[in-house]
């Protein structure tokens, strides 16, 4: 993508200023009297000075023309302004009255009179000052030279040369901790590239990029659940290193809902390292971030930005068709793609914070599409996908946190209400379920949980699935107009449905 500054822009072969600096014309003076001119050859040696019947012997300065209104840059003028030869030959008469000598004509220091400059025509956009700017800067570079380049040139005694030799670069650099091109440089080596195929009938199924990260040293790689999901059944998974090797692996366990996938490479190297994990509750906003992925296939790249917000609600899906996963999301403007799908969100101390799992794009909604990043990209909190990640390498399978009870999801503004009957015609709030134990009736509106405001039934979701089953929430919520507490000891459902 490119961006054009709209402005007048002056021309790059006609400069401001001369390319070819020029020697100042010096203002002519009387001869002196050792070296007569032939005109005065017979005059006795005591030189007369001139009368207005007389004219003097020396030529007098040519008067200087007007330059034309678009005159040719000075790069192409004549080095040196000389009279014509007509005019030494044939003495001008003066003025009458006029002094002796006559004043010199005001010439410029580079070459012929200038013309008045004509009046600039206002700039009606930002784009076209910008551009004026920026050829002001280039002209004034090209005086500079110039003027160091005749100095140089003309050796002149008292001038000296404006060259400042440079010194030698160190022999060595180091970079120090906490820089991003330090923090880069420990965790490329446990980031990874993985290639999904689905099961074809021919064994050529559709295939995807996204990114993985060294979850432990016997293997295990975590990314985000749509990144495998096309091979889960039947396909293939290859996962490369950044030094170009590549390792089978097979899926571990998929938690649709959180978006988190775990694999396992089928004949893991030795020496693997795994990436620090970082503690997302204390993450702050304006932290510096570092997102490490293959946007695009391209991988091994490295961006940065800061943490945007956090605690933002996100619904995202992979396009597919499939059930959507809820995240109580960090949000960073760090250049996001897809292919960083299941990459680390690294902090300034190259910790794990978060792991990329969408984006913002303009026009078709949250999610993995091919639009490009805009600056609102989101990672699923580390503190959540470490629980869910290990709870897949026990058992294969993911536990979710619930309330019990079914919500309105397309409804936002007013809070999550509880709808008045759930899927097939079943009670929204389930007998003896938590949401029962506690109170909640089919009607009411949860405003709050946990502390934090909840807009929609996706925002509740993605609050709820920040805690573990057996944590005991305060939940606000709304009845008849009026505003009640409660505490609710969240339940437990094991696997996607």
């Amino acid at each position: 993508m490119s961006t054009e500054n709209e402005g007048t822009a002056v021309p790059a072969d006609h400069p401001a200023a001369p390319s070819t600096p020029t020697t100042p014309p010096t203002p002519p003076t009387a001869p002196p009297a050792s070296a007569p001119t032939p005109a005065a050859a017979d005059a006795p040696a005591a030189a007369q000075p001139p009368t207005a019947a007389q004219p003097p012997t020396a030529a007098q300065p040519p008067a200087p023309e007007a330059a034309p209104a678009h005159a040719p840059d000075a790069a192409h003028a004549p080095a040196h302004a000389h009279a014509p030869e007509s005019a030494a030959s044939t003495p001008a008469p003066a003025a009458a009255g006029a002094g002796w000598p006559p004043p010199p004509p005001t010439v410029p220091a580079w070459g012929a009179p200038l013309p008045p400059a004509a009046p600039e025509a206002p700039r009606r956009r930002t784009g076209g000052l910008v551009a004026a700017v920026l050829v002001a800067a280039l002209v004034a570079g090209g005086i500079g030279g110039g003027i160091g380049y005749w100095a140089a040139q003309r050796g002149d005694d008292g001038v000296s040369s404006t060259t400042v030799s440079s010194g030698e670069a160190p022999a060595s650099f180091k970079r120090e901790p906490g820089t991003v091109a330090a923090v880069a440089a420990t965790a490329l080596p446990s980031v990874v590239t993985i290639q999904a195929k689905s099961g074809g009938s021919q064994g050529e199924g559709e295939g995807g990029t996204g990114t993985g990260f060294v979850y432990d040293q016997e293997g295990h790689i975590v990314t985000n659940n749509h990144v495998v999901a096309s091979a889960a059944d039947g396909g293939t998974l290859s996962v490369t290193f950044p030094d170009g090797k590549s390792y089978d692996a097979e899926v571990v366990g998929r938690a649709e809902g959180y978006d988190v996938a775990v694999l396992k490479l089928t004949n893991a190297p030795k020496g693997l390292k795994p990436l620090p994990l970082g503690d997302s509750d204390k993450v702050a906003v304006g932290d510096s971030t570092i997102a490490i992925g293959a946007p695009f296939g391209l991988s091994n790249t490295v961006t940065t930005g800061i943490i945007s917000a956090k605690n933002r609600p996100v619904a995202s899906g992979d396009g597919s068709g499939g059930s959507n996963s809820y995240m109580s999301a960090l949000q960073t403007d760090a250049s996001i793609n897809p292919g960083n799908s299941g990459g680390p969100l690294l902090d300034a101390s190259g910790a794990v914070i978060g792991i990329n799992s969408a984006i913002q794009s303009t026009g078709s909604g949250l999610g993995q599409t091919q639009a490009g990043s805009i600056g609102l990209g989101f990672a699923i909190p580390v503190n959540q996908a470490k629980n869910v990640a290990q709870q897949l390498i026990r058992t294969g399978k993911p536990v979710y946190p619930v309330i019990g009870a079914t919500v309105n999801m397309q409804e936002q503004g007013e809070g999550a209400t509880i709808a008045s009957q759930g899927s097939g015609g079943t009670p929204s709030v389930t007998p003896d379920g938590p949401a029962a134990k506690a109170g909640l009736k089919a009607g009411d509106v949860i405003t709050g949980f946990g502390g934090h405001q909840i807009d929609s039934g996706p925002s509740l979701i993605s609050e709820i699935w920040t805690h573990k089953p057996g944590d005991q929430v305060k939940i606000t919520y709304e009845r008849d107009g009026k505003t009640s507490t409660a505490t609710v000891t969240l339940g437990e459902r094991t696997g996607d449905s």
